[in-house]
């Protein structure tokens, strides 16, 4: 992409007022909202350093959600997942961590988890792979954790089955080792399997949530696990800086999305799957197919600078970014990918609509009129 059209893009973007189906809002106007959401909940004391007030709140509120004993509640889902592994290894007296080959801590984090914490990772699978009791049976003994991505975000949001799921916990359990879930959108995983959230989570050791993505707060996570454990990871909280002297706002925008969003999952997973139908019904393909989560990949036989320049004109026309620009694929030469999170702001739009918009994106690109050649008759 040349620097000028990525420089329309973001100016067409910041005016669009629908980006990644959700609703943009002013920073006052998102504060407003906490602010009046802070009065409904009854939330009127501060935390002081992740003690008392609305952060203790919303670690009961998600340790009872997920069926553990506690929860102890990180502004960031990077230092929550190295205080969770950081705690399992340092328990084994091991640093040997299995997880998928894709996985977050892998591909955007800078490789800031070995730099700092000294893993050393091996793979539980490689590639658009699902775990399996096998894999896990497979592994090297003497491992410290092993880590399951639910659900895998660069393979398209990929899920294990139920039964593969369980088989991975049955089979660490058999092995001694602890099992960690990376469930940073677990929120939009739970329709796929249709089982509480507790019966989810019970099948790990320890989970990771986050609060911004699904369920669309300012920013946090927390990690769930038994009552010593959480001790761990309170002390690494402190050890890495986490404490801040005020969690409140992170806190308040986490309940929120408990309480607004969270009940609108399984009608959102159902949306993303009719657009993913449309969408395979006029020529494209999506991974997976039909998708596990309401995030899921698209790709075209298309040039993905004119994709780009279309998508500027359909937020001009229609106030919506239902996607971000396609990039080129590594594994299909001419085919362009990219990938589609569906949230709330989707539920207000007709699936049909939203998928004509796509084969629009990507149709051939038209002969300039006045083409003598395209003008010949054959």
């Amino acid at each position: 992409m040349t620097d000028d059209l990525a420089a329309r893009f973001r100016s067409a973007m910041l005016d669009c007022p629908v980006v990644g189906w959700r609703r943009r809002e002013t920073p006052a106007e998102t504060f407003a909202a906490l602010a009046r959401a802070s009065a409904e909940l009854g939330l009127d004391r501060w935390d002081g350093y992740g003690a008392g007030g609305p952060v203790e709140r919303l670690e009961a509120e998600v340790a009872a959600l997920l069926g553990k004993p506690a929860a102890v509640f990180f502004v960031s889902g990077g230092m929550a997942q190295q205080a969770a592994l950081r705690t399992w290894c340092d328990r084994r007296g091991s640093t040997r961590v299995a997880l998928p080959d894709l996985s977050h801590q892998l591909r955007h984090e800078q490789d800031g988890p070995r730099l700092l914490q000294g893993f050393r990772f091996e793979w539980l699978t490689q590639g658009r792979e699902a775990p399996t009791a096998e894999h896990v049976r497979a592994l090297p003994t003497g491992l410290g954790a092993v880590q399951v991505e639910l659900p895998l975000r660069e393979a398209g949001c990929l899920l294990p089955s139920w039964d593969e799921l369980v088989g991975v916990s049955q089979a660490c359990r058999d092995l001694g080792v602890p099992l960690h879930f990376d469930g940073a959108r677990l929120w939009e995983a739970q329709p796929y399997w249709d089982r509480p959230l507790a019966e989810i989570a019970g099948l790990a050791d320890s989970v990771y949530v986050s609060f911004y993505k699904g369920l669309g707060g300012l920013a946090g996570a927390a990690v769930v696990a038994e009552a010593d454990v959480a001790d761990e990871l309170r002390l690494w909280r402190t050890r890495m800086g986490g404490t801040l002297y005020r969690m409140t706002p992170y806190a308040v925008g986490a309940l929120v999305g408990l309480r607004d969003r969270l009940p609108e999952m399984a009608a959102v997973a159902g949306w993303a799957r009719d657009l993913a139908a449309a969408l395979v019904g006029r020529g494209l393909r999506v991974t997976p197919d039909p998708p596990h989560t309401a995030t899921f990949q698209v790709a075209a036989e298309v040039e993905p600078d004119l994709v780009t320049e279309r998508l500027i004109e359909l937020m001009a026309r229609e106030g919506v970014l239902p996607c971000f620009p396609f990039s080129a694929s590594a594994d299909v030469p001419g085919f362009a990918f990219t990938e589609v999170a569906v949230h709330e702001e989707a539920l207000r739009h007709d699936p049909e609509v939203v998928a004509g918009w796509f084969a629009e994106l990507v149709a051939p690109r038209r002969a300039p009129r006045g083409d003598a050649a395209s003008a010949q008759p054959t």
